[in-house]
């Protein structure tokens, strides 16, 4: 049968010869063969050829372009086609042949690159057979396409990524190799996975890291997350310091104010004025580990910095030193703004905020312009009280607790500035006295609360608290609240969540079924038990996975979806127990 002129037939057969030797890639890592010359293979024209060779062939372009169109529209250029347009099909993938087969024998390979040095040995055990199974599982799961629409009942492995690291690396296995390419890829799309993925890597993950630019973030010293430089020779350390990239200094100062403050102190002072004011920032961040009255010389220098950003931070860092001299200034300062009101008959607070901000509050690091909408002296009184030692409060209000202080009423609807002020300096200076007594009871609505009614400040509160107290202060939070608010708080709480805490919370969805709202209303509280639940709880909350009849005026399908929502979080409970037993 004779071949038709169509578009198809021309442009599939076409194809594998243009792929399987782009020009691009060809000509960028060869070289022309210094033999007699041919025809180019991309005008046709070049060096009169020998009497035995092969006729000029139409630029690749052009045979592209009649595949494309079809050889009825756009035959190809003289001497290719034959004698009749019926053969032209046959002569156009002949041409693309021939002209194949001409740039291929008209270059050379390239030269090999060097050689990249064996990779360092890794003694850590390698993961059970079961655990290593899992962990393919796991990757391949994050690079399947996504379905859409609803859940179903099957576990979110990529949600599971974290949970899997964090254990294996807490016993102490390493990463096998075939595993590592799909980590890092799992690393680079997500920067959450990557201080646990890195550190699981090991070192054979960052040698393969440097042999593909897609996985530089693992070189990223401590910004990707990844194994701290070794900070035993003080001759490596010094030439790393000043010699390194700018990430490798920042994991290298990490790594010796980890091991020894006062040297990494030393080593960041012997390049300090040369370095650039976002350089200098970062580096001054590191201090915060291992914070101490030692460091105070330093940081009280730096208050006179050139950077705005540089001062702002060296006097967070001096405020959370009660006895510094910056913290005893500012105590001075908000003293003078805020004393006991004794002109009324009751105990209360009178506040005087600053009518000015003069060069030493400035040098100190207190911002002179507020953001919009946001007074002047408000602004100024608050960045005050938030650097001053909370130890002065007590002494000012005749040897009150933190919790009756807190109480006292505050004249001029001065309170939600005061206490929200309290409520940084709390969370500033990690005083859990002073957090408790801004939290308040969890039974009071935040909005009555003493201190602030904002979460993310309770949030930042409840961390400063020890784990059971913040779990038992959550729970009962949500007992008394239900489940709408509780989002950020739960985010603060240890994993897995204690037994009070994840009763309270299964307790809550259980109310918010029987109420008969949707489950995805609760989307992100149930995402976080399906993961932070102890696993151990999987068999109590069997009981909630069948389907109830639907209360008169509940959303319609709501005892369906809530079924299958309880289904997936018994089944993920069980997954998570399975994979720490692989891990075992």
């Amino acid at each position: 049968m004779p071949r038709t002129n169509t578009t198809s037939s021309a442009t599939s057969s076409t194809t594998p010869h243009e792929t399987a030797s782009p020009m691009s890639h060809e000509t960028a890592s060869t070289t022309p063969r210094e033999t007699p010359p041919v025809v180019s293979s991309e005008t046709g024209a070049g060096t009169p050829a020998s009497p035995g060779a092969v006729p000029a062939s139409p630029a690749w372009e052009e045979l592209v372009t009649s595949a494309l169109l079809g050889t009825d529209r756009r035959p190809p250029a003289a001497g290719t086609a034959g004698p009749s347009p019926a053969n032209a099909p046959v002569a156009l993938l002949d041409a693309a042949a021939l002209h194949t087969v001409r740039r291929r024998a008209g270059l050379l390979p390239a030269p090999p690159g060097a050689r990249p040095e064996s990779a360092p040995a890794d003694p850590r055990p390698p993961l059970p057979e079961a655990a290593r199974r899992r962990l393919a599982q796991l990757l391949a799961d994050r690079a399947a396409p996504s379905g859409g629409g609803r859940r179903g009942t099957a576990p979110d492995l990529t949600e599971l990524i974290p949970q899997w690291l964090a254990t294996a690396n807490l016993r102490g296995f390493r990463a096998p190799a075939a595993l590592l390419p799909p980590l890092l890829d799992a690393a680079r799309a997500r920067t959450d996975l990557r201080p646990q993925a890195l550190t699981f890597a090991g070192p054979l993950g960052l040698w393969l890291a440097a042999l593909n630019p897609e996985w530089k973030f693992a070189l990223r010293g401590s910004s990707g997350g990844s194994v701290r430089p070794d900070v035993s020779d003080p001759d490596a350390v010094r030439r790393l310091w000043e010699e390194g990239l700018f990430a490798e200094r920042v994991a290298l100062l990490d790594s010796v104010r980890t091991r020894d403050p006062g040297a990494a102190l030393a080593l960041l002072a012997t390049t300090w004025s040369t370095e650039r004011a976002e350089d200098r920032l970062m580096f001054l961040d590191s201090l915060r580990t291992g914070l101490s009255g030692a460091d105070e010389p330093f940081l009280e220098q730096a208050l006179s910095d050139r950077s705005r950003n540089v001062r702002s931070t060296a006097a967070e860092l001096l405020s959370a030193l009660p006895g510094s001299a910056l913290a005893g200034r500012m105590a001075a300062r908000a003293a003078s703004c805020v004393n006991p009101d004794r002109t009324g008959g009751g105990a209360r607070i009178a506040v005087e905020a600053p009518h000015e901000c003069d060069t030493g509050m400035q040098r100190d690091g207190v911002v002179p312009v507020p953001p919009t909408g946001r007074g002047e002296r408000s602004w100024w009184l608050g960045q005050l009280v938030e650097a001053a030692p909370l130890t002065i409060w007590p002494k000012r209000f005749g040897g009150r607790t933190a919790q009756e202080i807190v109480a006292l009423p505050v004249a001029d609807d001065w309170a939600g500035e005061l206490h929200a002020a309290w409520c940084r300096a709390a969370v500033r200076q990690r005083d859990p006295k002073w957090a408790r007594a801004l939290l308040g009871s969890p039974a009071t609505p935040p909005s009555n609360g003493p201190g602030t009614a904002s979460l993310a400040e309770r949030s930042k509160l409840l961390a400063t608290l020890p784990g059971d107290e913040r779990a038992g202060w959550v729970a009962d939070f949500i007992a008394a609240h239900g489940l709408s608010e509780a989002f950020q708080l739960l985010g603060v709480c240890g994993v897995p969540w204690a037994g009070p805490l994840g009763r309270s919370v299964v307790d809550a969805l259980d109310i918010a079924r029987d109420a008969g709202s949707y489950p995805w209303s609760f989307s992100g509280v149930m995402g976080l038990a399906e993961r932070c639940l102890d696993p151990a709880e999987a068999d109590h909350l069997e009981v909630l996975t069948t389907a109830q009849d639907e209360p008169e005026g509940a959303s319609p399908g709501a005892g369906g979806y809530w079924s299958e929502a309880f289904q997936r979080l018994v089944s993920t409970l069980r997954l998570r127990a399975a994979m720490d037993a692989e891990l075992a």
